[in-house]
């Protein structure tokens, strides 16, 4: 007897605030699978609801803390000719929410793997941003924890492309002085919220701007954070180098070495930077 033919797993990619931005295919799609896992079923029938689809397949929830354990269902059902679409709350699936698992391990048994296309958060904050969107990258959210925080952001001072982040609109304030501190008060960036929704709002200015701006009240909606790369030439603070340096200690490096590279790359001699850094260290 012949195995079944394999379906598909399909990314796709679902609107980040405004419905009609729903494609034509992920209509269909919605109607169609046989299979959707979704961050939210809930919110997954909302969004049927508003895009006038009636789901016929089963659904199932699949989110950050059951993705691993649901992988293996799904692909069960991709192997045994079924046509199973991922969707998350908002924008692409695998992008900052689940579906790389998937996506991975459907890659490693040879299923077939697609996807479709639409919105992104990612892509719009960019484009809004006003800021170089010929080289960028994704940081996705910050670390929670100030400390974690700021030598993460330590690590980015020289990082030529711009960057997009991720943040919860009541840690925006913190994260926003935590990238003021160790990228300078003049770098530029926007913070952009509530984007294709009716109070969508793109923030643009320095650093040291916003970060006054997001102090002075509370900021609400789903927010991105775009911030312009490092310059040719950038001067770095000792206490941004001595984060850099204690964040490639915790990431595993000697003290040593890590001090080496960071002086080296900043051009600061590594007699006072290593000095600076033990006393950082005994501080902690």
């Amino acid at each position: 007897m012949n195995a079944p033919t394999p379906g598909r797993l399909i990314l796709a990619a679902t609107p980040i605030g405004n419905a009609e931005d729903a494609s034509p295919r992920l209509r269909r799609l919605l109607a169609e699978a046989e299979v959707i896992a979704a961050e939210d079923t809930r919110r997954l029938r909302a969004l049927a609801a508003r895009v006038e689809v009636e789901i016929t397949g089963r659904v199932l929830s699949h989110h950050e803390h059951n993705e691993q354990a649901t992988v293996g269902e799904l692909l069960a059902a991709v192997a045994a000719g079924s046509t199973v679409l991922v969707v998350s709350d908002a924008g692409m699936p695998a992008v900052s929410d689940p579906g790389f698992r998937a996506v991975a391990a459907a890659v490693a048994a040879g299923l077939p793997v697609t996807a479709v296309p639409g919105p992104s958060a990612v892509l719009t904050a960019l484009a809004l941003s006003g800021l170089p969107t010929d080289r960028f990258c994704f940081e996705g959210f910050a670390p929670r924890k100030a400390g974690e925080r700021a030598r993460s952001f330590a690590l980015l001072a020289r990082e030529p492309r711009t960057m997009v982040f991720f943040e919860a609109p009541h840690r925006l304030a913190a994260m926003l002085a935590d990238l003021r501190d160790a990228l300078g008060a003049d770098r530029p960036a926007a913070v952009a919220r509530e984007l294709t929704k009716t109070y969508e709002e793109v923030r643009r200015g320095t650093l040291g701007e916003l970060t006054a701006w997001a102090t002075e009240g509370e900021v609400r909606g789903e927010i991105a954070v775009v911030v312009g790369g490092a310059p040719d030439v950038v001067e770095v603070s000792e206490a941004a180098l001595v984060a850099e340096v204690l964040a490639r200690v915790d990431a595993g490096d000697r003290l040593k070495e890590a001090v080496a590279e960071v002086a080296q790359a900043a051009g600061v001699a590594k007699r006072e930077l290593y000095a600076a850094s033990l006393a950082a260290r005994g501080r902690a």
